[in-house]
């Protein structure tokens, strides 16, 4: 078992939004009273009973006053939230206690997969484990409530409306045309560029010197890329040997399909097309893997659908690379195809881009390639293509 309080990086500690609804005082009087949205903060110094709704990160369960383990969970009655997603202090967490009703949907014993998923509860602010918690929860569902705001575009860039304005009002092979004509314009990186452009681009948004990840979920140290065990290195989402088009600058140095991940996990993924099922992977909680397909986890099986649709608009075939395209075959061998999109569609609408993802995209265009992905701009473009 784990424990948040260690200080070297660990497991990523997921995220699951809570909100908590208050009066705008933080002081409950009568059933008119105001109600204002208070932060895990806020909610750990407001521990008197009060009925609340709270948003957090979920950080893994708690088993002690002072101690949360991030795997090898041992229960599903409670889970430890926080206002940070890398969040390492239990002082700065709230424990959500998981009654019998709900713990099918939000043990972590029985769904190690929801980190990284946001969620609603509403229950009462009272210590639970002798902790700052939020007890007896008459409501728990998945999402925050809320849309992530799209990180804003830098004064002096293009807005995403401009860029895409020759593809408003189009639809079907029109849009298609007019997204490639959009993105391949771009700057194209050197293969050992990509390292630095990972650490900026899938930074740890609450620890600037770790990066998140993909697969493993994992929060790790920035220094801590190359080959050795632990190590974590480039992952190409679309598999570059799916067209043969490996590591030259082009399609094997594209930062929109490529993420950081543990060495052993990306050899576990090889270049397997993506589909459910099979065995769990070592060191990659959720993620699942059988002899022709990988499976990601929940948390980023959407990220994994719009990198895959961003490479088949893309790369087309007409500047020297390869035409990529999904399909439903999870038999594809070295063809520049890769599925099953079937699959990939429903994880698109599934998992909707997130600000970690929103993020991602505004950095590559703005201080790496200068393209985007379209896809996480306008979800709504996937079926509007593929149908």
């Amino acid at each position: 078992m784990r424990s948040v309080t260690r200080s070297r990086p660990g497991r990523l500690i997921a995220a699951v939004v809570l909100t908590v609804t208050v009066t705008s005082t933080l002081v409950v009087t009568n059933a008119a009273s105001a109600a204002a949205t208070v932060t895990v903060s806020q909610a750990l110094a407001a521990q008197d009973g009060r009925t609340a709704t709270v948003t957090g990160w979920v950080i893994g369960q708690p088993t002690a006053t002072n101690t949360v383990i991030t795997s090898g969970y041992t229960g599903d009655t409670a889970i430890a939230i926080a206002d940070q997603a890398g969040e390492t202090s239990t002082a700065r967490m709230l424990y959500v206690q998981v009654t019998a009703a709900w713990r099918s949907g939000f043990g972590l014993l029985t769904n190690p997969s929801l980190r990284g998923r946001q969620v609603t509860a509403t229950g009462t602010l009272t210590a639970y484990f002798s902790h700052g918690g939020l007890k007896d929860p008459t409501a728990m569902s998945l999402g925050g409530g809320t849309t992530p705001t799209p990180t804003p575009t830098p004064s002096g860039t293009t807005s995403p409306t401009a860029y895409y304005a020759a593809a408003a009002g189009k639809t079907g092979p029109a849009l298609r045309t007019a997204l490639h004509a959009i993105i391949r314009t771009q700057t194209k990186l050197t293969y050992d560029q990509v390292w630095e452009a990972l650490k900026d681009t899938d930074q740890d948004p609450a620890n600037p010197a770790n990066v998140i990840l993909l697969y493993s979920g994992r929060s790790q140290s920035k220094t801590t890329n190359g080959g050795g065990v632990d190590d974590w290195n480039r992952e190409h989402v679309w598999a570059k040997s799916h067209g043969d088009f490996g590591t030259a600058t082009g399609p094997g140095t594209d930062v929109h399909h490529l993420r950081p991940e543990d060495v052993s996990v990306n050899s576990a993924r090889g270049n397997k097309d993506f589909d459910t099922g099979g065995s769990a992977v070592a060191q990659a909680p959720g993620c699942y893997t059988d002899a022709d397909s990988f499976e990601p986890r929940d948390a980023v099986k959407g990220d994994v659908a719009r990198m895959i649709l961003y490479m088949a608009i893309r790369y087309e075939g007409d500047d020297g690379w390869p035409d990529l395209e999904p399909n439903d075959s999870v038999a594809n061998g070295g063809a520049p195809r890769l599925g099953r999109l079937t699959k990939l569609l429903a994880w698109h609408a599934q998992d909707p881009p997130d600000a970690f993802e929103q993020r991602r995209n505004q950095r590559i265009y703005e201080r790496w390639q200068g393209n985007r992905n379209p896809f996480v701009d306008h979800p709504e473009w996937a079926r509007a293509i593929w149908g």
